[in-house]
C-alpha cells in the first residue's frame, strides 16, 4: 500500500475526527464525500463557514484549546443570539466570521493544481499548494473575507446594541457571499473531475480565472463608484469595514 492511501485510510477511520464539532459540517458533507471517494484526494480538515462569539482571557494569542465558544452557527445569525452569548462572558469576547476552508491532501501535484484552479475560479483567491519535505502535497482552499471584532473586555461590553446589530448584518452578508463561492466551488469541482485536463491546461486556466475574476471585481467597483458619485466602494460583496477585516 502506498503512503498516500495508507494515510487516507487512517484519517477516514471511525473516531479519527478529533475536531470540536466531531464531524463534517452538513453543509459540505456532499463535497467532502465527493473528494474522499476519489483515489486522488483525501480531506484533512474543513469548515463550511461560521459566525461565532469566542471568549478567552487573552485574545491576542491563538489558543484554540483554551478558548470558549459562547455562540456559534454555520448559518446566518441573529442579534439576540450574540447578545445572549455576551451575557455569558466573564472576561474578553470576540465576534468573528470565518469563511469556508478546506484542506486536502493530493496524490500528485497535478491533482493539487486541479483543485487550485477550481478554487481561484470560485473566488477563493487566498488558496495555495504546499509540498512537504517527504513529498506530502497539500491544497488549502481559503478566502480572505473574514471579520473579527472585540466586543467585551474583562466582562464589560464595549459597544452598543445598535453596533452589534450592524455587525450581525455585515456577518450575514459575508455568510451569503460565502455560500455563493462555496456553491461555485462545488460546481467547478464536479465539472473538473468529469473532464480532467493536463497540467499545462490547468496552469492556463488558473491564469485566465485569476484575470477574469480581477476584471469582474474592477468592473463592479467602477459601477459602484459611478452610482455613488465617484466615491470609492469595496467590491466582491465585501462591506465597507476595511479597518476591521484586514485585506480583502
Amino acid at each position: 500500500m502506498d503512503s498516500f492511501r495508507e494515510r487516507k485510510e487512517q484519517r477516514l477511520q471511525a473516531g479519527a475526527d478529533r475536531s470540536r464539532a466531531g464531524g463534517v459540517d452538513p453543509e459540505i458533507r456532499a463535497l467532502v464525500d465527493t473528494l474522499n471517494r476519489s483515489e486522488r484526494f483525501s480531506t484533512t480538515s474543513s469548515c463550511s463557514g461560521r459566525v461565532l462569539l469566542l471568549a478567552g482571557s487573552d485574545q491576542t494569542k491563538v489558543q484554540k484549546q483554551n478558548c470558549l465558544w459562547l455562540f456559534v452557527t454555520h448559518q446566518k445569525c441573529r442579534k439576540e443570539d450574540v447578545i445572549a452569548g455576551l451575557l455569558k462572558a466573564e472576561d474578553n469576547a470576540v465576534f468573528k466570521f470565518e469563511p469556508f476552508v478546506l484542506h486536502v491532501q493530493c496524490r500528485t501535484l497535478e491533482d493539487a493544481q486541479l483543485l487550485h484552479s477550481v478554487a481561484i475560479n470560485s473566488g477563493f483567491r487566498n488558496s495555495g499548494i504546499t509540498v512537504g519535505k517527504k513529498g506530502k502535497i497539500m491544497m488549502a482552499v481559503r478566502s480572505t473575507h473574514c471579520l473579527e471584532v472585540p466586543l467585551c473586555r474583562q466582562g464589560t461590553v464595549l459597544v452598543s446594541e445598535e453596533y452589534i446589530d450592524y455587525l450581525v448584518q455585515v456577518a450575514n452578508q459575508k455568510m451569503e457571499e460565502n455560500e455563493k463561492r462555496r456553491k461555485r466551488f462545488c460546481a467547478g469541482l464536479e465539472a473538473a473531475l468529469s473532464a480532467p485536463v493536463t497540467s499545462e491546461q490547468l496552469d492556463e486556466k488558473v491564469n485566465i480565472a485569476a484575470s477574469v475574476y480581477t476584471r469582474r471585481r474592477r468592473q463592479r467597483a467602477t459601477k459602484k463608484e459611478r452610482g455613488n458619485g465617484g466615491a470609492t466602494a469595496h467590491s466582491d460583496g465585501e462591506s465597507d469595514l476595511a479597518f476591521l477585516m484586514g485585506n480583502t
